[in-house]
């Protein structure tokens, strides 16, 4: 059975910066407010005329570019999003369009937050079972779409941006075995809902699970990829806030590995948050190619999903 690896990685945000500062001036809030509650600094919007799938197919160019393939090398599109506008053509479609592929499968997945990690499982089984050679991979949302701009405890968690990942056949498994559930009975918990869509949470109650519920599960995915926790190079977990990413990284007991924290920079981008944290961490040359990684997604519908990777 042949394996898959991800070849390159690649990300995008907008050029527009918001930070704590500015949000002071629309809502009852301040910087110090925000960093001791989310510790987000800033975060990245784009403009009325910046849809998703150009977000993600800016970040999808750059995983091509990184990977050294043409679009037609790709003969599969995975867009993970929760803040498409249109049901059809749907994002993967509408990126391929962008970026000249000229005849792949195209599907979007929709599990917020977790998103991303379920599209690279899903991505990887494909791959695996002969059904896709190379795939896009690719987490893109608009959140600031969503965002109610009145709410001072949802507003100031939320930013805009993609990541992306060609994956492909391999001699040996790059990406390991896939760990995934939901609690769907919670998933009240978060929710973006209604006419317009609005994002709401519960903010304890995600507080409480992802802290108390998610640790053992992130260590059996590293079971799983026959590693232990400590011999893990980095982990890079949904960019919630660092309230949730420090607690969970260190009851996992990753106690040597690099732990993403681009939440500070990019706040909550739902789907794009993992590839966005995990391109830039090689971009910066935190990771080094062959390095154990563990990706973990969690969040909307109370879903997860995690797998040990091999950095590109």
């Amino acid at each position: 059975m042949i394996g898959s690896r991800i070849a390159a990685v690649g990300h995008y945000q907008p050029a527009k910066v918001l930070t704590n500062e500015d949000l002071a001036g629309l809502v009852d809030t301040s910087d110090e407010w925000i960093r001791s509650r989310v510790g987000i600094r800033t975060r990245h919007i784009a403009g009325p005329d910046e849809p998703v799938d150009e977000l993600a197919a800016h970040a999808a160019a750059k995983a091509l570019a990184a990977a050294g393939l043409a679009p037609d090398d790709i003969d599969l599109v995975l867009v993970a999003t929760s803040t498409a506008v249109d049901r059809s053509p749907n994002m993967a479609a509408r990126v391929a369009a962008r970026i000249g592929i000229p005849s792949p499968a195209v599907m979007d997945l929709n599990v917020v937050c977790a998103g991303f990690t379920h599209a690279l499982a899903t991505a990887d089984h494909a791959v695996r079972a002969g059904g896709a050679s190379r795939v896009l991979v690719i987490g893109a949302d608009k959140m600031s779409d969503v965002a109610d701009w009145t709410d001072r405890t949802t507003c100031v968690l939320v930013g805009d941006g993609a990541g992306a990942a060609v994956v492909e056949a391999s001699e040996e498994a790059g990406i390991g075995p896939v760990l995934w559930g939901s609690v769907p009975e919670m998933g009240h918990a978060v929710r973006i809902e209604g006419t317009p869509s609005r994002f709401a949470q519960e903010g304890q109650s995600v507080y409480r699970w992802a802290t108390t519920q998610l640790p053992p599960i992130a260590r059996k995915a590293c079971e799983r990829a026959g590693l232990d926790p400590e011999d893990l190079a980095a982990v890079v977990l949904h960019q919630a806030n660092l309230r949730i990413i420090e607690p969970l990284a260190e009851k996992i007991g990753a106690v040597n590995a690099v732990v993403a924290r681009d939440v500070a920079e990019s706040g909550n981008t739902s789907a794009a948050s993992i590839p966005l944290a995990f391109s830039k961490l090689v971009e910066h040359g935190e990771i080094s190619t062959g390095d154990s990684v563990l990706l973990f997604g969690f969040g909307g519908n109370l879903s997860y999903a995690g797998q040990v990777v091999r950095c590109p």
